[in-house]
């Protein structure tokens, strides 16, 4: 699933002549009473839904939501999610269902357009990664993405290609295969030839090692500076072990990289800010950067909201009260400003990003962009 083309081809849909129905799940229990509270939820947010009379679902997207979410909470479908988010919304043919291997808070919404934020929180904290198991003879690569692990694929010296069945297993094992028959001594090689065609052609944003520590640290020596950028850790690992569980350990150990990664984001973009850099800090500052469509990637602190009104005529983002438009002078709607900023954002080719704790965002407003220009 390429989760960050879903999250800006959803972020891309305007208001329709019917309502958009969003509805997140989270899908793994520990115990009937947790599953029970979903079915619950689920049901409370559809009778609630089909009595208002604005914003009014469809009741087709009603009934698809509801048959799709008891098949969910009877695990009649998808029963390895974590969590899953539904789309609906009669008017524009939309019927959609993402899986993820990382729980959602349940949430309903019916709304002129997608309410995508949890999606983005996904999207920003489970990246695209590549696990590769790595030995003097062998290699298993797994893609591990926000929906879940993907094929296992072998690549072995002494029978390249064995296990193709297509797609980008195919492209791992060819160029493995080319590779190895004019270089079949030189095992490492070839697998740093298949991560390269999987790096390039498959939206791998992260790679994962595992194996002996020695074979780790000679395979690394084996790597152009392109492809070990995108090395993020290394998780134990042995020959005997199902990849199964060196996954899970990788999908254990991603949370702290993206938290580092995402602080030391944070910290560079305040610098910035604070230097007239292309960056803003506050909402006042980010909310302007935001309406003239220059944020690259958007950072919000997690659950910040702040009240705001948005432009009928003109789109512009405020944070006043103010019925009238300063842009324009049009009409204003309520709003809630932080799933209004990651929406422009999102429709406009960024990104959003948001952070558990970090003590300097929460001084500045809790708010931050990085720019693709300065103000």
């Amino acid at each position: 699933m390429d989760l960050s083309g879903r999250v800006a081809a959803l972020g891309r849909i305007g208001p329709a002549s019917t309502p958009v129905v969003t509805v997140y799940l989270g899908t793994r229990w520990a115990d009937e009473h947790q599953r029970a509270r979903v079915r619950i939820f689920l049901k409370n947010e559809l009778a609630q839904a089909r009595r208002a009379s604005h914003p009014r679902a469809a009741p087709a997207d009603l009934d698809w939501i509801e048959a799709q979410g008891e098949a969910l909470v009877d695990q009649a479908t998808m029963p390895d999610a974590g969590g899953v988010a539904l789309f609906a919304c009669e008017a524009l043919g939309l019927r959609e269902m993402l899986p993820s291997r990382i729980p959602f808070e349940n949430v309903f919404a019916v709304g002129e357009t997608p309410l995508l934020r949890p999606l983005m929180e996904l999207d920003a904290s489970a990246p695209t990664t590549l696990v590769v198991f790595i030995d003097t003879a062998s290699a298993r690569l797994v893609t591990l993405t926000a929906a879940g692990p993907g094929e296992e694929v072998a690549l072995r010296s002494d029978v390249p290609g064995h296990h193709s069945r297509g797609g980008w297993a195919q492209l791992a094992q060819s160029r493995y295969r080319r590779h190895i028959q004019d270089h079949r001594a030189r095992h490492f090689d070839a697998v740093v030839e298949a991560l390269t065609a999987l790096v390039d052609g498959h939206g791998v944003r992260r790679i994962v090692l595992a194996g002996e520590p020695r074979n780790v640290a000679v395979f690394r020596q084996e790597l152009p500076p392109r492809l070990a950028a995108f090395i993020v850790g290394i998780v134990a690992g042995a020959q005997h072990e199902a990849m199964g569980r060196i996954v899970a350990r990788a999908a254990e150990y991603l949370p702290h990289v993206e938290g580092q990664r995402e602080a030391e984001g944070v910290d560079g973009v305040l610098t910035a800010a604070a230097k007239h850099g292309k960056a803003a800090a506050g909402l006042d500052a980010t909310l302007e950067a935001v309406n003239r469509g220059a944020v690259h990637r958007l950072y919000l602190l997690k659950g910040w909201s702040a009240p705001g009104r948005r432009c009928d005529g003109c789109g512009t983002l405020q944070r006043s009260f103010a019925w009238a438009c300063p842009a324009c002078g049009g009409e204003a709607e309520t709003l809630e400003l932080g799933e209004a900023m990651a929406d422009r954002v999102v429709a406009a080719g960024g990104s959003v990003e948001t952070i558990e704790v970090h003590q300097p965002l929460a001084a500045a407003g809790g708010v931050a962009a990085e720019l693709r220009y300065p103000l």
